[in-house]
């Protein structure tokens, strides 16, 4: 106890209890499961946490400073790892750790800064290879063939489309429910995917949705196959992820907007989806048409793309007011008011 005439505090020290040192590897054992669902994403994270801990030595820590972090990154650099991969480590690293901070397991943590990366080059299908390596696809298993047009229509993720049920599909519309996001949509379906969904008739038991009979793993080794034959196979960004890219190409280059974009693939950020806003060119179209127009010409309204009504100069005006002055008659001379 501590008091004086104008305060008084109470010190308690029954909260306070023993930090022990753990391995990254021990952490990501205790929240794995409380932390990432089950699937794909948690089987990257976990080889994440393994590189991780094996770059660590085994280290145990209570305490994960600033320069143990620095150090980490450092080295995951000279193994060749580009900014984007460290960013996506770190990420699991930093969620694991906050989660250990919050459980008193380590009694401190460093700053995660992100990395900056490159604006790569998206990858998508034209037309033709489209119909090369669907045709390819089909040849192969009609299932896996669906599976395709689906994808590249609705521009949903793999994971999103093979998790569907009957009940997601509603008349014209179709539901999400699992996303990475974690946000459901509801899109409308084309008249290929309309028909792609339609199972072909067959004797036994309905399966539980229009896609569950195939899993990743058969579908990425048929589609490994198919674009090996028709000459992609070392074109290492032909991955099946490119249906979704190509799907919102598309749609960039027909002429839809960027937020309806977002809201059809379901991007949590409109910056992920600002990756293809360089598609729309056509909203540039009009440049050409004043950077081509003689110096001296176009500054009316009428000739200018983009005239604005604030900075437009009217040349009527001027005249309109010199006429007015023109016409306004003469005002006789003032008689004095002293006689002669």
């Amino acid at each position: 106890m501590f008091s004086s005439q104008t305060s008084k505090i109470k010190y308690s020290y029954n909260k306070i209890r023993e930090v022990k040192s753990h391995r990254v590897g021990e952490l990501f054992s205790a929240y794995r499961d409380i932390l990432w669902d089950d699937g794909r994403h948690k089987y990257n994270v976990s080889s994440f946490i393994g590189e991780i801990d094996e770059i660590l030595l085994g280290e145990r820590f209570s305490a994960f400073d600033q320069s143990t972090l620095d150090n980490l990154i450092g080295t995951l650099r000279q193994r060749g790892n580009s900014n984007a991969t460290i960013n996506r480590k770190m990420a699991a690293l930093s969620k694991l750790l906050r989660k250990a901070y919050k459980m008193g397991d380590i009694h401190s943590l460093p700053e995660f800064r992100r990395q900056k990366e490159r604006a790569g080059r998206i990858r998508f299908l034209e037309r033709d290879e489209e119909a090369r390596l669907f045709a390819a696809i089909k040849s192969r298993n009609e299932d896996a063939y669906r599976l395709s047009v689906f994808l590249v229509d609705t521009g949903c993720r793999l994971g999103e489309a093979l998790g569907l049920i009957w009940n997601d599909i509603q008349e014209h519309r179709v539901s999400f429910w699992i996303t990475k996001s974690g946000r459901s949509r509801t899109i409308p379906m084309t008249e290929r995917v309309k028909e792609v969904i339609k199972l072909p008739p067959s004797e036994g038991r309905r399966p539980k949705g229009p896609f569950t009979k195939l899993s990743q793993a058969q579908f990425r080794a048929i589609w490994n196959d198919a674009k090996a034959e028709v000459g992609l196979g070392a074109d290492d960004q032909v991955v099946p992820h490119i249906l979704r890219h190509t799907c919102a190409s598309r749609l960039v280059q027909g002429g839809i907007d960027i937020r309806r974009v977002q809201m059809w693939l379901g991007h949590q950020t409109l910056s992920m989806t600002m990756r293809y806003a360089h598609l729309a060119t056509n909203d540039l179209d009009g440049c050409v048409v004043v950077l081509e127009t003689p110096r001296g010409e176009g500054l009316s309204g009428e000739s200018s793309a983009f005239a604005s009504p604030l900075t437009t100069v009217s040349a009527a005006a001027p005249t309109q007011k010199g006429e007015a002055t023109a016409a306004k008659p003469a005002k006789a001379p003032r008689k004095s008011s002293k006689a002669k």
